[in-house]
């Protein structure tokens, strides 16, 4: 078959299987009473991270080069990162709802890459004089990979601020760190081995409903067992109790879950962010001379690298919990996007060519 012809193929094909997708999803929230639909879930994810892999290795046959030197290809490495993530978060979190954040964003960029982008930007062309280097795959595959990591993460961020309905829920010991855990006033549970029960009916005390419950933790020996407190902030404290609509036990639990989940897989990102920005620091001595030019690009890397830097700084200090480390995340979903696409859009500095201009 011609490999331009299978790569036609491939991507309608992607698109298509990830707009079932995205259904199977949004319909297995609606009724949970469906729980085989998970699966065809998670199956439609890994024949679209498999397509997209095809994809991509036909046309570094093709053009004998590693496929990111356009946006039409840079999109696509960018989904079959996304799809990547989302079946390592999904497999860890055992939620459904992950595929619900995650599917509508990549199948919206891959009808971006296949409908939106004219023909001769989806052709493989010879590269560059700049870009005719081994740091190609380096520094670009690396980004790529730490912005499809930061992006699930701050849309399970988003998603627990949905789930959670905007009242402040503080998970305590949420965060990976030795030693006591701050409390905010609220008393902290210890125990000594891994245990798992149903949080507790809310206890009104002082005009907030507090939830306390137990999590599986990480395995250490002297695990710490999560509070969730939820607060709504009224200004008269005796309608307090009477107005609260604390959030169920499920939703709470789910809120933990994401908040969790979000954690790790920023945490798995930024680490990419920061070798990919480096590369891209020896590339441009090699390429340029000089190893930074505050370059457009490299400004909002920088930009992007240092909120991502304090999310994970407030929750490894435990000086932040739940909404607000949750908000400065997905405010980090957004900066990804300029940094990686709306940068581009202007057309100016070192990294314009092989993107819209």
């Amino acid at each position: 078959m011609n490999l331009v012809v299978l790569q036609n193929w491939l991507d309608n094909a992607s698109f298509a299987v990830l707009f079932l997708t995205m259904l199977v999803y949004w319909v297995g929230a609606a009724f949970p009473n469906l729980p085989y639909l998970a699966a065809f879930g998670t199956a439609g994810m890994a024949i679209t991270n498999l397509s997209i892999a095809t994809l991509l290795g036909a046309r570094w046959i093709e053009a004998g080069y590693f496929p990111l030197s356009n946006l039409y290809e840079s999109l696509f490495f960018l989904t079959w990162g996304i799809t990547t993530v989302h079946l390592i978060a999904e497999n860890s979190s055992r939620s459904r709802l992950v595929g619900v954040a995650t599917a509508p964003v990549a199948m919206a960029i891959v009808a971006f890459a296949t409908l939106t982008l004219p023909s001769q930007m989806q052709m493989s062309e010879p590269l560059v004089p700049a870009l005719k280097s081994n740091w190609l795959m380096m520094h670009v595959s690396v980004m790529m990979l730490s912005y499809a990591a930061l992006m699930v993460g701050s849309l399970l961020a988003i998603a627990f601020l949905i789930v959670t309905r905007g009242q402040n829920i503080q998970l305590q010991g949420s965060s990976v760190g030795n030693g006591g855990y701050r409390t905010n006033g609220y008393r902290l549970h210890k125990a000594t081995e891994l245990v798992s029960e149903s949080p507790a009916p809310p206890v009104e005390n002082n005009g907030f409903a507090r939830f306390e419950s137990s999590s599986n933790g990480n395995g250490n020996g002297n695990t710490a067992v999560l509070g969730l407190v939820t607060t709504t902030p009224i200004a008269n404290p005796k309608s307090q109790i009477e107005n609260s609509q604390p959030l169920s036990p499920q939703r709470l639990s789910l809120a933990e879950t994401l908040d969790n989940i979000s954690y790790r897989i920023i945490g798995l990102g930024f680490p990419l962010l920061t070798i990919g920005i480096i590369a891209g620091g020896v590339w441009a001595n090699e390429a340029w001379g000089s190893y930074w030019s505050w370059d457009p690009k490299e400004t909002w890397a920088l930009i992007t690298w240092l909120v991502f830097a304090a999310y994970l700084h407030a929750r490894i200090t435990r000086s932040w919990q739940g909404r607000r480390p949750a908000i400065l995340a997905a405010t980090g979903f957004v900066v990804v996007w300029v940094c990686y696409l709306g940068v581009n859009l202007l057309g100016k500095g070192l990294h314009s060519y092989g993107w819209f201009f």
